[in-house]
């Protein structure tokens, strides 16, 4: 059922039309009683003129505008809705996107792959140019911060370094176990191992130029160097020792050393 101000609007029009049609009649009664008695009907003017004057009348309400809400109607037309493929536009461009992206990617990938390839193959060919390098009249005298000078070693340096070891001084017993290589390297078996050198270097250079077993124990050496060095990571005991016994036996002192 609707409610009172629902019926109110509808109300009041049909006072107003009551209205309208009495008064209508009212003004029109002259007329049509005149041609009544004469039996002819009033020509179209005289109508309009009369319909004219009862809109002019003064008493007559004017047009009414009512707004009203109401519940929507099942049977009202319905707003036209957007076609399927608009609601599918954002996922095409975010397809789009996903695929410009992985473009991207890839690109940036294939490029850091070729720089990384040209890199390795820089460091290649400076290794391998360094092992196949005639030696250079003035040896280095120092590696890194490292003396490898022959006069500054002892001559039996894995005795000395094994000396050093068992009197708790560890890290002096492996830089002399490592100067002396890289002294017997540079002076005994000319490698062409520079002032700049570093250790993975010295350890290609070496395998390039040494039998196996003598370049597996200076590989051995040097990472024990590095782990105690950089890592603070000493080795046991047993291998310390083994490394102090092998290094005058894989790389013995081929001359003799010359005086101070």
């Amino acid at each position: 059922m609707r409610s009172f101000a629902e019926r109110a609007p509808a109300r009041l029009m049909r006072t107003a039309c009551r209205q309208l049609a009495l008064c209508a009649c009212l003004m029109l009664a002259p007329v049509a009683c005149s041609y009544a008695s004469t039996g002819n009907a009033p020509p179209r003017t005289e109508v309009e003129a009369a319909a004219a004057r009862v809109a002019k009348d003064p008493n007559l309400p004017g047009s009414i505008t009512v707004r009203k809400l109401r519940l929507r109607d099942d049977d009202a037309p319905e707003t036209p809705s957007r076609p399927a493929g608009a609601s599918l536009q954002w996922l095409v461009d975010l397809l789009q996107w996903m695929t410009e992206a992985a473009r991207l990617v890839v690109w940036v990938a294939g490029a850091l792959a070729v720089a990384l390839l040209l890199v390795g193959i820089r460091h290649w060919i400076k290794v391998r140019a360094q092992a196949t390098m005639p030696p250079r009249a003035g040896l280095p005298s120092h590696v890194q911060s490292l003396d490898i000078r022959p006069e500054s070693l002892p001559d039996e340096i894995g005795a000395a370094a094994a000396q050093l070891w068992q009197q708790g001084e560890r890290r002096a017993a492996l830089s002399l176990l490592y100067r002396g290589a890289l002294s017997r390297l540079v002076h005994d078996h000319q490698m062409p191992i520079r002032a700049a050198t570093t250790e993975g270097e010295c350890v290609t250079i070496a395998s390039t130029r040494l039998d196996l077993p003598a370049a597996q124990f200076f590989a051995r050496l040097v990472r024990a160097w590095q782990l105690a060095v950089y890592g603070a990571r000493m080795p046991a005991d047993q291998d310390a020792l083994a490394l102090c016994r092998e290094l005058d036996a894989v790389l013995p002192l081929k001359k003799a050393t010359p005086a101070a």
